[in-house]
């Protein structure tokens, strides 16, 4: 796993590269202070950033609410570490956006249980946003699945009668008076076929309803009775 650290003691950010290190991860940048970390986390997404509360330019708190507020923001692991270990402290931490919080002095054992906590934590989200996507695929696809057998539903019929029209007219084979019927029949079709397709581009909120067996279509007749079944 990639982590940014973020500390403006040299000492103290040799140390947590080493603890990182160690723990089998890999330290991507590590800035001295909150400004540097947070043009290399825009340029570089990491999962993983170990803030320091108090740095220059830029202290922990305030970069951990613009990662935040950042496109997939919410996606990173964010741990704090500060000398500071009153409850408000804590408060303001965690109100910033942070995981986790851990204060100095930082041993290895401590960091090495941060660290597998933040593992679990971004496989389980991960997985997470993995299964919302796949549920966002399928919903997208039935509902392409239903519109186009409402559009089905609603248009063959309509569509038929244009097309069959039209078909007689150019083979020649009405009178003139048929012709006339047949051309007012194909204007009504063509009209109904647009109000279809005016009444779908106009739902705000559609639903679907049972057409035939367990399939299902988008009603376009909202506040109609349902469509019949073919």
């Amino acid at each position: 796993m990639n982590l940014l650290l973020a500390d403006d003691d040299p000492t103290m950010r040799l140390l947590l590269s080493k603890m990182v290190e160690q723990a089998g991860h890999t330290v991507a940048f590590a800035a001295a202070d909150g400004e540097q970390a947070w043009e290399s986390y825009v340029t570089s997404p990491v999962p993983m950033l170990i803030l320091d509360w108090e740095m220059p330019k830029m202290d922990g708190l305030e970069l951990c609410r613009r990662i935040r507020s950042s496109d997939r923001g919410d996606e990173a692991f964010i741990l704090v570490i500060t000398a500071r270990d009153k409850t408000e402290d804590l408060t303001a931490v965690l109100d910033a956006g942070a995981d986790d919080y851990m204060s100095k002095p930082v041993t290895p054992d401590n960091l090495m249980a941060r660290l597998r906590i933040a593992e679990r934590r971004i496989e389980v989200n991960a997985a997470r946003r993995s299964a919302e996507e796949k549920l966002r695929k399928a919903q997208y696809l039935a509902g392409i699945g239903e519109t186009s057998l409402a559009l089905q539903h609603e248009i063959n019929n309509p569509l038929a009668a244009l097309l069959s029209n039209t078909a007689l007219i150019e083979a020649k084979m009405l009178t003139d008076e048929e012709k006339e019927e047949s051309l007012v029949t194909i204007a009504q079709m063509a009209r109904r076929i647009a109000d279809v397709v005016k009444r779908l581009r106009q739902l705000n909120n559609p639903k679907s309803v049972e057409y035939l067996g367990a399939a299902r279509m988008i009603d376009i007749n909202p506040g109609d009775k349902p469509p019949m079944r073919p």
